[in-house]
C-alpha cells in the first residue's frame, strides 16, 4: 500500500530512514550534558524534539518528490531572490550560536533558522537551471562564464563573513557543477586559481589585522592549529585531541551504544563532532558503515543524474547529491584530523531543524527528478551536452 505513494528511487529511500534511525540513536547518547545543562538531566527532551524534526524533514521530502522536478526550475529563481535579502539581513541583525555562522529566529514559532542553509540549496538548483539553459553558449566567456559567476559572488560573499568554510564548500560545488555542464576547462582553473588567491587575500587579512570582519579570526586559528598543533594551545586542539581519543577507545569492532566517555569533553558532540561518537561506541566497522551509506547516495544520485533525458534534471540530481555527500565527507575528516575544524554538521545525522529539513528537502528533489524517470528498461543516458569531450 505505501509503495503506491512513494515512487523515485528506493534504495535513497532506503538509505534517508536508516540515516534517520542511526541519528535518533547517536544523539540520544551524545544529549547528556546538554540535557544537564539546561533541562535539569531530562534527554528525553532533546529525544522528542530531535525525533519530531526528523518525522518533519521525512514529511517534506515526501512532498518535495511528489512536484514535478521540472517545477524546480522555476523555484531556483524565487529562491534565490529569496535567500540574498536574507543572507543580508541575517549579516546585520542575525546573532551568533554555538560559534556555528549566523542566525534567524523566525517570529511565534521561535525557531533558529540558518539562511545559508536555503542559499545553499537555491544557488546549486540555480545553477542547474542557468548551466541547462545556457548549453549553447556555455563555452563563451561574456555570454556563458561571466554571467554565471554574478549569482556565485553574491551569495558566496554574503554568507562568507560568518561561515567561511560554507562559503567555500558551495564555491567547490559550483565549480563542480560547472564541469559537470561543460563550462570550459580553462574558465574554470581560472576560477578556481581566483577562489585560491581570494581565500589567501583573506587569510593574510585575518592575520595583519584581527578581528577585521565576522569569524576569520576563529578559521585563522583552526588553520594554524591543524598546520602546526605544537605550536597551539587554543581550543580547536582540545576539540582534535578529544576528538582522537574518542577514536582511540571505539578500535576496530565495538559495540556499546550510550556509553560514550568523550561526550562529556567534547565540545558539540550531538552536531560537529557526531562521528567522533560514531567510532567511539560502533569502533571503525560502524565509521565504515555510516561511510558507505554516504557514497550509495552519492552514487544512486548520480546514477539518476546519468539516466534523466533532461540537462535540468540531471545537473540537478548529481550537484545536489554531491553537495551533501561532500559535506559529509568534510565532517568525517574534521573527526579524524583530516582537515582543520570547519564546523560542518553530518548530514541527516547531526542535531538540528533547518539543516535536517533543507537536507531532506535536497534529497526529496533528488526523489523527484528519479520519480520522472520511468522503468529502468527505459531510462535514456545523460545528455551528450553534459560531456566534455562533446
Amino acid at each position: 500500500m505505501i509503495y503506491k505513494h512513494i515512487k523515485g528511487d528506493r534504495p535513497i529511500w532506503l538509505i534517508m530512514v536508516l540515516l534517520s534511525l542511526i541519528s535518533l540513536l547517536l544523539v540520544y547518547s551524545s544529549i547528556v550534558t546538554l540535557a544537564y545543562r539546561y533541562q535539569d538531566g531530562n534527554t528525553f527532551h532533546y529525544l522528542f524534539r530531535h525525533g519530531f524534526i526528523l518525522a518533519a524533514g521525512l514529511g517534506l521530502m515526501y512532498l518535495a518528490h511528489r512536484v514535478r522536478f521540472t517545477y524546480y526550475s522555476r523555484i531556483a529563481q524565487l529562491a534565490l531572490y529569496i535567500s540574498v535579502p536574507l543572507l543580508i539581513i541575517t549579516m546585520l541583525i542575525g546573532t551568533n550560536i554555538n560559534s556555528a555562522g549566523r542566525w534567524l529566529t523566525i517570529p511565534v514559532i521561535n525557531q533558529t533558522f540558518q539562511t545559508s542553509d536555503l542559499a545553499k540549496l537555491a544557488l546549486i538548483m540555480f545553477m542547474a537551471r542557468f548551466l541547462a539553459a545556457r548549453q549553447d553558449q556555455i563555452k563563451d566567456f561574456r555570454k556563458g562564464f561571466l554571467p554565471m559567476l554574478v549569482p556565485i559572488f553574491i551569495v558566496c560573499g554574503l554568507i562568507l563573513p560568518a561561515d567561511l568554510s560554507t562559503a567555500a564548500l558551495l564555491f567547490v560545488n559550483c565549480i563542480v557543477l560547472m564541469f559537470i555542464g561543460r563550462v570550459s576547462l580553462k574558465h574554470i582553473g581560472l576560477l578556481m586559481i581566483a577562489g585560491v588567491m581570494s581565500l589567501g587575500m583573506v587569510y593574510m587579512i585575518g592575520k595583519a589585522v584581527p578581528g577585521t570582519f565576522g569569524r576569520l579570526d576563529t578559521w585563522v586559528s583552526r588553520v594554524e592549529s591543524f598546520v602546526a598543533p605544537e605550536d597551539v594551545t587554543s581550543g580547536q586542539k582540545y576539540q582534535v585531541e578529544q576528538s582522537k581519543i574518542a577514536i582511540a577507545k571505539g578500535g576496530i569492532v565495538r559495540l556499546a551504544p550510550g556509553h560514550s566517555v568523550q561526550r562529556n569533553f567534547l565540545p558539540h558532540p550531538y552536531s560537529d563532532f557526531i562521528y567522533s561518537i560514531v567510532l567511539e561506541e560502533y569502533g571503525m566497522f560502524g565509521g565504515i558503515i555510516i561511510l558507505l551509506l554516504y557514497l550509495v547516495l552519492l552514487f544512486r544520485s548520480i546514477k539518476v543524474g546519468m539516466s534523466c533525458p533532461k540537462t535540468f534534471g540531471s545537473l540537478l540530481a548529481i550537484g545536489i547529491g554531491f553537495s551533501l555527500v561532500f559535506q559529509a565527507m568534510v565532517n568525517m575528516a574534521v573527526a579524524v584530523n583530516l582537515v582543520p575544524v570547519t564546523g560542518q554538521t553530518l548530514p541527516m545525522v547531526s542535531m538540528g531543524g533547518t539543516s535536517i529539513w533543507f537536507t531532506c528537502l535536497a534529497v526529496g528533489i533528488i526523489l523527484s527528478v528519479s520519480r520522472g524517470l520511468g522503468k529502468p528498461k527505459q531510462e535514456q543516458p545523460l545528455n551528450p551536452p553534459l560531456s566534455h569531450a562533446a
